[in-house]
């Protein structure tokens, strides 16, 4: 069985070879993205191997139905970028890897919340040019603040895990309640509630219908002045142009950000040697109190394993002819 891999970079690469045991799999790896210009790359594969930054749209779905792929493969847990409804109208399956590592993601949540109140990457390129000095370097202690939590799975749990054991008072706001949640004396609340009583609010819910510019005008204008807000779930659950409004006026008085909703076209590259022509994302660089990775929250080696094995086992499950454990149905 032949996978094309889109999207890939040296670290999926060796990844997936360290993890193919398999010989029935011939693995072929594109650095192209998948797009409707790209998709005859897949030509001859049964199963493809997409990341977030790929785009399948219907009339890619349909183009892959005519090349005879049977699979997609999404080797991430969101799939906001895949038609699922013209890829079951096309009967081309969908799995993807739910929950790679929680621990990963929700960490460099807290790193990002750390950096941006301590402003430690500040310190250490002033102390590298022999700067001393404290001045603007002012911070504030997490124990006892209000930390907003809104999506409660599998990265939303460890992440209020971390900050429960910060000291920190914890605001949870989902659909569905869970348990262990609750256990540890954590309320749910409605997300007006959540809104104006967080001093740091971090987002851990899907991107769908329903979540897109979930932070609008409207909702930063009910945050507590100053609030720090820390986005490591999909760049589209923010209206960008909203928070560079909340920034200029000092409502929202930190941002962490390790996605962007305009990412496909920069993160994942080295584009130093290039203008950036996003006026939006270099509008955001321009404000000391914003701190942006590239999509980086994953990267740990013990994530990259799970996706490996994950999609594998995935591959492995509907080659048998059986129904994939970490399906995505409509």
């Amino acid at each position: 069985m032949k996978i094309t891999f889109f999207s890939t970079q040296p670290y999926d690469r060796e990844s997936f070879l360290k993890h193919h045991i398999d010989t029935q799999f011939e693995l072929v790896f594109l650095e192209e993205k998948l797009t409707e210009h790209t998709v005859s790359l897949a030509s001859g594969s049964q199963a493809i191997c997409v990341f977030v930054n790929d785009n399948l749209n219907e009339a890619v779905i349909h183009q892959l139905s005519q090349l005879n792929v049977q699979l997609i493969a999404l080797r991430c847990a969101g799939f906001n970028n895949v038609d699922i409804k013209a890829a079951h109208a096309c009967n081309i399956r969908v799995v993807r890897v739910p929950a790679y590592s929680p621990h990963a993601v929700a960490e460099h949540t807290l790193a990002m919340i750390m950096t941006l109140n301590r402003k430690t990457h500040k310190a250490y390129n002033r102390v590298r040019e022999q700067n001393f000095s404290l001045n603007g370097l002012l911070g504030f202690d997490l124990h006892k603040k209000t930390v907003g939590v809104i999506g409660t799975g599998h990265i939303g749990e460890v992440f209020c895990r971390i900050m429960h054991g910060l000291g920190c008072n914890i605001l949870a706001c989902d659909p569905v309640k869970k348990l262990e949640i609750e256990k540890m004396g954590i309320p749910y609340v409605p997300m007006n509630e959540l809104f104006s009583r967080c001093d740091i609010l971090s987002l851990h819910c899907p991107l769908n219908e329903e979540t897109r510019y979930l932070i609008d005008s409207s909702v930063i204008a009910q945050m507590k002045t100053g609030v720090m807000l820390i986005n490591t779930g999909r760049g589209g659950l923010i209206d960008t142009k909203a928070v560079i409004a909340g920034l200029k006026s000092g409502k929202i008085g930190y941002l962490g950000i390790d996605v962007y909703e305009q990412e496909a076209d920069l993160f994942f590259q080295n584009l130093s040697e290039q203008i950036i022509l996003d006026d939006t994302i270099a509008r955001l660089m321009t404000f000391p109190n914003v701190l942006i990775t590239a999509h980086q929250g994953f990267f740990t080696q013990e994530a990259l394993d799970q996706i490996a094995l994950t999609t594998f086992a995935n591959i492995k499950r509907f080659v048998a002819g059986e129904i994939p454990a970490n399906e995505v149905k409509i």
